[in-house]
This record gives C-alpha cells, structure tokens and sequence, in this order.
C-alpha cells in the first residue's frame, strides 16, 4: 500500500514539474525582450501556500530560480492569506527582496481553490516568475552608479493585478520611467500570463488527481527532498575546507573566500575574507550569493535531487555583514551577476578535497552582458534611439575526465541570442562571432575556448557601451598542474584598448572588439593525448605555434 501511494504521488510530482515548464513557456513565447524570449534569462515556479518553493521550471537561471525560492516568502509576510484574493498579482523588483537588482521583476499569483463540498475559495499556493526586463530607468544597466536609487526605478511588494484589474496607476508610473516602453510593460504582462497558465494547469491536475490543495503533494516532495540531500552532505569527509580566487573588480580587485563546513548533514558556507563593499554596481546582496552558492553545493553533492525549498535547507550561506557579497541598501548592485556567476567557482575550489574526480577547473564564468544605447547622428536618424542587450559568454573550466566547454554560459545557463534575430530588432551590426583561438588553457583537459565577437553600429547612428566585463586582469585558473585559460580583452579595432567596466563610447566609424576569456586547464599538460593536441591543431582551436610551446611531448615523433 505505502508502495501505491508513493508511486502516485511520484506521479504528480512529475506532472507538477510539467506544470511549471508549461509556465516558464508561456514566459519565453510571450517575453518581449530578447534576453527571455531568446536567452531564458528567467525562473518559474510553484510554492506553498506558505511560500515554500515545490518545484521549479529547468528552464531558468540559478541566480533567479533560487533567490526567487527566497523572495515569495517575503510576499507572503507582507500579505498573508487575506491580503489577496483571486484575480491578483503580486510584483517587485526591489534587489533585496527579489532577486538581487532592479531589472530582474518578479511576479507572484496567489492560487484559490474551492475545498470539495464548499464555494469558499481557499488559499493553496502560489505561482511565480522572475524576468530580466532590458531597461528600468536611471543610468540603465551598468555598473556606474553611487546608490541604488540611481540604477533605476525600485517597485515595492505591491499589486500589479487586482482583483483581475491592472494597476493602471503602477503601469503608467513604469511607462514614464523606462525608455523601452512597449517592451518593458509588455513583459510585466507576460510575468502575469505565464503565472496564470501555471494556475490553471495546476487546477486540471487538481481535478484529474482528485485532490483539494498542494499540502499532502508538497510534504511528500519535501521530506524526500531533504532527507536525500542530507544524506549526502552526511557522506562527505567532515571538516572544514577553504579557497580563495581574486578577481578583476571595479576601482580595485576584488577577494572572494569561503570556508565550508560540514558538520553531520548540514553545510555551512561562509564567505569571511571577501572583500568590503565597492563603490560602483558590482555589489551583490546576500540573497544572490545564497542563489549561486547553494546552486555550486548542489551540483556537486546531490545533483540529481530536484530543487526545491526542502533540498536547499540543509545548507547555510552566511557572509559578513556589509561585505561585497551581503551589501547593504542602498548599495548600488545592477550588474551584481558578474561577481555573482563567480561564487561557484569558489565553492567549487573549496570542495575539490570533498568531491574528488568531479569539480571542474575555473572558468570565464561570469557572462559577457553588453547592454548598448544606439542614437541616431543624422538628420534621418536622429530622433531615432534604441536599448539593446546582448548574453555572450567565455569557456568553462576543463572538468576531470573531459574538455571544457567552448563559448558555454556556466554557471548561469543562458543561451546566447542569434545574431539575426539581434540584428532584426536595433541599428546594430555584428561583424564577426567566432571562437577565439588559443584561449583554453593548457593541461591534460583543455580549458573551453572562449570566443571574438566584433559590433558596430549601423550607418547613421552611434552607439555606447556599459561594460561589466571579468577575467580580463585576473584569468581563470587551472586545477592539479594546468595552465590557466586566457584573459579577456576589450578594445576598438584600431587597437585601442578599452576598460573593462563602465560606460564608454565607441566612435561612429569603428568597431568595438571582445576577446572573451578562457577555461582553465586540468591535470598537467605533459599527459594530454598527442591525439588530442593534433586534433584541437585541425579544428583551429589551437594555432600550431601555440601547440608546440605547450604540448611538445605532441610532436616528438612528428619532427
């Protein structure tokens, strides 16, 4: 009997899944921005009615899966069960409260469903979505700003949707403070669409099953959730381990640390030792690092355990009050993805004596994000202007047993945005998109390639460009005797080199150039295959040049 009930309930454990990625769909096919509907720049899912995540879309960022699974708690503090009704949607961007700057909006629908043999509607959970809108005022997405309240406009817990009738008031308050205006209100529509496609299939499976409410389903999923992530944590050498990785910063480099604890079947990781505050929009709030940390600790330890609110209990992410990686409001924080995507490849370096034969070298990691300002220079173009958003990535950290991978968004998993579908919506032009040559680095695993991509501006206009770019004076590092992956560059294509981080202008006649970084090595570079070396030589990967000062064992018996 006990056997019946768990394999049904493992049914609809998987419907529910199927539930959400119906969700996450309606998101992608009605987004208006690229950076959804062509990147998957989002999250979605299903919670509690105490705001406790069941299951989330595998479409989606960590950085926004997980710190969402943290951000409709505080809806439900704020509203409770009878500060909503039907017909409502919940919004905010607030960086502390959802997922960590303000152009991520995410959107909370309360679910109500009749209990059998009453018309009462009653409270049983909760949908919710988070996307990546491609403006929200201020100074635009960038890392410039002194304050937060420069970065854009800040939306508190609010209502979008009452009752089932837009806000009409909060719809033109956003209208007047974005300069993407169709796109942005356009997408806090699609946030209410996708939530409300996630409602009404889960009030189908509700029927089909028989059942009145998610309480019997979530405690089923919750407890073997925790019990089976314990179980693995419980399997780890106790202890403490510890790592540290510089990167580039802003004004100065940064210092990420951590120290992991394992005591029985909980972790504790803790970032003691990172480094203080900066003054530009790099700054992360704690419930960003919290996302990507406990993403790195579940990769390794318990990969295979669905994500939800029960599988990240047992880990605890603590970092000193008011350091770089728990800022403090009103911190500036717009581009806190750059250090954010980092934190994995700290942890990852700290548990290498925990989970031998699995953890990858360090990685470019943190995404290439161009956020571009087009204006027209002409009679014929100037009263034209355009935001744009482009996802590029570098290479991976070379893992163990196998090759990095080349141009591959880890740890965030965003696809990159075509090139036609980029071009087909602003006065942009791209040049040249390919892998960059030479830049995995060396070892018995090759770092992943990272790539070139060269970007002008169609004729008549001009362009700028918000640089939030890492890796440039500090590359990623290899593990065990590898090289490390080469550093990124950012320059026009006259030479002229670039910084790597703020607001510049690329003059009308020229190019602006990326040179993405690489994935470092693993393993010593005297043990790679000569096979292996030939073939990244046939395949443009690596210049023969560069093979031979790296490989030589490769061409002993070639001359």
């Amino acid at each position: 009997m006990t056997t019946t009930i768990q394999v049904h309930e493992q049914i609809m454990w998987n419907r529910l899944i199927s539930v959400v990625e119906e969700q996450a769909a309606t998101l992608i096919r009605t987004a208006f921005c690229t950076s959804v509907r062509e990147a998957g720049d989002l999250s979605a899912g299903v919670f509690d009615a105490q705001g406790r995540m069941i299951a989330q879309a595998v479409t989606g960022t960590p950085g926004h899966v997980n710190s969402m699974a943290d951000s409709v708690g505080h809806f439900v503090a704020k509203f409770g069960s009878q500060g909503v009704e039907p017909g409502d949607v919940l919004v905010t961007n607030d960086p502390w409260l959802g997922t960590g700057h303000l152009h991520d909006i995410t959107a909370v629908t309360p679910v109500f469903r009749a209990p059998t043999g009453s018309d009462v509607p009653k409270l049983i959970g909760y949908f919710a979505a988070t996307a990546h809108v491609v403006d929200i005022g201020g100074r635009g997405f960038g890392p410039d700003a002194a304050e937060v309240y420069e970065e854009g406009l800040c939306i508190p817990l609010m209502k979008l949707y009452k009752r089932g009738q837009v806000n009409a008031d909060l719809i033109e308050i956003i209208r007047n403070n974005v300069r993407e205006q169709d796109q942005v209100v356009g997408d806090f529509f699609s946030l209410a669409a996708c939530n409300d496609t996630g409602r009404r299939r889960l009030e189908g499976m509700l029927d089909e099953f028989g059942i009145d409410d998610l309480e019997g389903l979530a405690a089923f999923i919750f407890t073997h959730s925790e019990r089976a992530t314990r179980e693995r944590i419980a399997a780890l050498a106790q202890g403490e381990q510890r790592y540290q990785m510089m990167v580039d910063g802003y004004e100065s480099p940064i210092q990420l640390a951590v120290t992991i604890k394992t005591q029985g079947d909980s972790l504790h990781a803790d970032f003691a030792g990172t480094s203080g505050p900066s003054r530009f929009g790099i700054n992360v709030p704690l419930t960003y690092t919290r996302a990507y940390a406990c993403y790195a600790l579940k990769c390794a330890i318990a990969p295979e355990i669905p994500n939800n609110w029960a599988s990240l209990r047992p880990f605890e992410i603590t970092a000193p009050e008011n350091c770089i990686l728990n800022a403090s409001r009103p911190a500036p924080v717009s581009v806190r993805h750059v250090l954010g995507h980092l934190i994995p490849d700290v942890v990852l370096g700290a548990l290498q004596p925990l989970c031998p034969g699995i953890i990858p070298a360090e990685g470019a990691s943190a995404l290439w994000n161009l956020q571009m300002r087009f204006v027209g220079i002409t009679d014929a173009t100037r009263a034209k202007r355009s935001e744009m958003l482009l996802f590029n990535t570098g290479g991976t950290g070379a893992r163990p047993t196998l090759d990095g991978l080349n141009a591959t968004a880890f740890p965030s998993g965003v696809h990159t945005m075509s090139v036609e579908v980029t071009e087909s919506i602003g006065p942009i032009v791209i040049w040249r998109k390919d892998l960059r040559q030479n830049s995995g680095g060396a070892g018995k695993w090759r770092g992943g390639l990272g790539q070139t991509i060269e970007i002008s501006a169609k004729d008549g206009f001009q362009f700028s460009v918000n640089a939030m770019f890492d890796r440039v004076a500090y590359p990623a590092r290899g593990h065990n005797g590898a090289g490390n992956g080469a550093a990124g560059t950012v320059s026009l294509d006259d030479g002229t080199t670039l910084r790597a981080k703020g607001t510049q202008t690329i003059p009308a006649e020229q190019r602006l150039v990326l040179e993405l970084p690489g994935g470092g090595g693993n393993g010593p570079a005297a043990e790679r295959q000569a096979q292996f070396v030939l073939n990244d030589v046939k395949n443009g990967y690596l210049s023969e040049g560069q093979a031979r000062q790296q490989y030589p064992h490769a061409f002993t018996s070639q001359g």
